[in-house]
């Protein structure tokens, strides 16, 4: 990801400066969390030497389990990946809130230096998911301390597969947003990045983050001698033809205030010099922010890729795969978080975000099914500025730990304000993920 742009204060004051509703947060929250962060800053550091991949982490889940044990949460496994989900009931009923933390690793091998470095050769936690999941207990240990001043019920769902395996959907699946005995009212996450100011908060209402979608073409000529092109139908040049096609396409398929990015990663053909190759083959991502020019990219492409190599007597073979769709906060719930995060970090933490990322998260399915937001916090190393902090995904990429006591007292402080009233008008519910188009 690259850094998020941070908007003028006035747009963070518009906010701010807006009539309180419900309690306000606590700013006693930051000190308790900060007690509470060196087991969690322990956690994050086991969690980081022991990455795994994809849908199945066992290794992962039971060091959550271990930390969750006693709490007094009632605790349930998935059935078709290994993940956590732990519902803190509170004194009273009310209503249910949603707080996610991912927990997959990256095939990265890591560069870090840190002590604590991964021991999994070829798998980093690169994108900060165990600094989520080390937030997410922590803030779990901080509201079961609170229980009596619950009214409702904490969802603390941990999810495998985030990085492309659609783990949330999965787990929505499964009844993550039923299992404390009412569909969740509200949800929310925190995403940590390393090119925003250690502490600082960002978000922004509206799309925040882009649908990504994969394509790949197969172009078939025929091939033959490489001194006689002209007794072969040369599937290569046809190729980089549709690579140039497609990236003018968006260029010219789309307004200028519309926001789609298109890009070829991969291109293969042949396996000699003297050969010219019978099929030629390009791969790539879109990445959009809205489901009517997603959809007509999608066709768009497919319709280009077939006309262009039909132009050249080649036939073209391309398909869109579905991946996540675009992340959208809810407005109203993004202007809670903002206020409530303000009244437990300090104001000079939170921020609006000016603009959209193009990069894609699946907790944007969790954000279909039920109001909510999610947000980014800094977690720039110390000694660095966010500028050149190596960036998520990154083999070198690194968290402040002070952060992590930040991290825990939001997700506290989001849970208590809204149990306690303080959230946005209530909304109809939601009916459940849409399916990926």
């Amino acid at each position: 990801m690259t850094p998020p742009p941070r908007a003028p204060h006035r747009a963070r004051d518009a906010v701010l400066s807006r009539q309180p509703i419900g309690s306000p947060a606590d700013p006693s929250l930051l000190d308790e969390a900060r007690r509470l962060a060196p087991e969690a800053v322990a956690l994050r550091r086991a969690l980081h030497q022991g990455p795994e991949e994809g849908l199945d982490l066992p290794d992962t889940q039971g060091l959550l389990l271990g930390a969750l044990d006693g709490l007094g949460l009632e605790i349930r496994s998935g059935r078709t990946l290994t993940s956590v989900t732990a519902v803190l009931s509170g004194s009273a009923d009310g209503p249910t809130i949603l707080l996610r933390a991912d927990m997959d690793a990256l095939p990265v091998t890591e560069e870090t230096g840190l002590p604590f470095a991964s021991r999994t050769p070829g798998l980093m936690h690169a994108c900060g998911h165990d600094a989520h999941m080390a937030m997410l207990v922590g803030a779990a240990r901080l509201l079961a301390e609170r229980r009596e001043q619950i009214a409702g019920r904490v969802v603390f769902m941990f999810q495998p597969g985030e990085e492309g395996h659609h783990g949330a959907r999965h787990m929505i699946e499964e009844g993550v947003l039923e299992v404390s005995g009412r569909r969740a009212d509200a949800a929310f996450a925190l995403h940590v990045h390393p090119n925003l100011p250690a502490g600082a908060l960002r978000l922004r209402p509206g799309p925040q983050l882009a649908a990504s979608d994969r394509f790949r073409v197969l172009v078939r000529g025929r091939g033959g001698h490489a001194s006689a092109p002209h007794t072969t139908c040369d599937p290569v040049p046809v190729a980089c033809e549709i690579v140039l096609a497609l990236q003018t396409m968006v260029t010219r398929s789309l307004s200028a205030d519309d926001k789609a990015v298109l890009s070829v990663t991969r291109l293969a053909a042949g396996t000699a010099a003297g050969i010219i190759p019978d099929t030629a083959e390009l791969s790539g991502t879109l990445r959009t922010l809205s489901e009517p020019i997603r959809k007509k990219l999608h066709e768009r492409i497919i319709r280009l890729a077939q006309g262009v190599a039909s132009a050249h007597g080649a036939r073209a073979e391309a398909t869109v795969e579905p991946g996540y769709p675009v992340t959208v906060n809810d407005p109203g719930f993004t202007d809670f978080v903002l206020r409530t995060a303000a009244g437990a970090l300090g104001t000079e933490a939170v921020d609006v975000l000016t603009a959209t990322q193009m990069t894609a998260e699946d907790f944007a399915y969790v954000l279909r099914a039920v109001p909510g937001a999610l947000a980014f916090l800094g977690v720039c190393p110390p000694g660095l500025e966010p500028h050149e902090a190596p960036s998520l995904h990154s083999p070198r990429m690194d968290v402040d730990e002070n952060v992590i006591a930040s991290g825990i007292a939001c997700h506290a402080a989001v849970a208590l304000a809204f149990l306690a009233g303080g959230g946005p008008e209530p909304v109809l519910a939601r009916g459940g993920p849409e399916p990926a188009p």
